[in-house]
């Protein structure tokens, strides 16, 4: 499948310095465009059992370059809105739209404009893991009024392992986070996940791991096919900065890999 290519300029980020643009911005600039924790396989996990159908009416938070909302376009849903707060992500995703019922408006998913019980079908991936305890509940309660009762609700975030997992061990995982890709990351175990939902309302039916393996090899070539990984590589190796940040966000990422992996929940708001 061909994807539209977009040049630096038009990439979320552009107008920031390497050394100090967020990790998912500074990859996609080095030509990677599947940025989700859990890699294309879990978010075609996340997709089949959200099961979008023709009758279907599709939200999707942060949508970022769009390769989600391809797939999701594949099933034909009745009508599709991203809801992207970056204006040159919302550009990028805008390509990929070709139905006279469907856009990406530029808006905060916390506050989101959208009329309550419209939407059948709401997804946001890579997103609410970035955002505070507080900014989580925000925006999940907001898909909780926009969707209709017994609509789905799929998330797809970077999760800590075990659920026993100490304090401690916690906090020095999200210092070394933050540092590394330079935004603030705050995820969470799979019962804080899950919880999370439940307290707004949602029964959560689904859950799924996988593990967090963005930058080894082998994702890298399952979700971006051989020739994109190797030029990803190839943008990586010839750019020192790039490759500094690169390298040291894969030694955190290995270094506490026991502690890290995906997860995507699916959960359902009662009718």
């Amino acid at each position: 499948m061909n994807m539209p290519t977009e040049t630096h300029e038009h990439l979320p980020g552009a107008e920031l310095n390497m050394s100090r643009m967020p990790g998912h911005w500074l990859l996609a600039r080095m030509g990677k465009r599947v940025l989700r924790p859990g890699g294309l396989p879990l978010t075609r996990s996340m997709l089949e059992t959200l099961d979008i159908q023709p009758t279907d009416t599709v939200v999707e938070f942060a949508p970022g370059l769009g390769v989600t909302a391809r797939f999701a376009l594949q099933r034909h849903p009745a009508s599709y809105i991203g809801v992207e707060r970056d204006k040159a992500a919302a550009g990028v995703v805008r390509n990929h739209l070709t139905g006279p019922d469907q856009r990406c408006i530029v808006g905060r998913a916390e506050d989101t404009g959208l009329p309550a019980a419209t939407a059948t079908v709401m997804y946001g991936e890579a997103m609410l893991t970035m955002h505070t305890p507080s900014q989580k509940a925000a925006i999940i309660r907001e898909a909780y009024r926009v969707l209709q009762p017994g609509g789905r609700y799929g998330i797809h975030e970077l999760c800590l392992v075990p659920d026993t997992l100490d304090a401690t061990t916690k906090e020095t995982i999200l210092q070394q986070l933050s540092q590394a890709i330079h935004v603030g990351a705050r995820p969470l175990t799979s019962s804080e996940w899950r919880a999370l939902l439940e307290a707004e309302g949602f029964q959560v039916q689904t859950a799924r791991t996988a593990p967090m393996h963005l930058l080894e090899p082998q994702r890298l070539v399952q979700d971006e096919g051989s020739g994109r990984a190797l030029k990803f590589t190839w943008n990586v190796l010839r750019t020192p900065v790039a490759r500094q940040r690169v390298l040291a966000m894969r030694r955190i990422f290995r270094h506490y890999r026991t502690h890290l992996a995906a997860i995507v929940l699916v959960g359902v708001k009662p009718e």
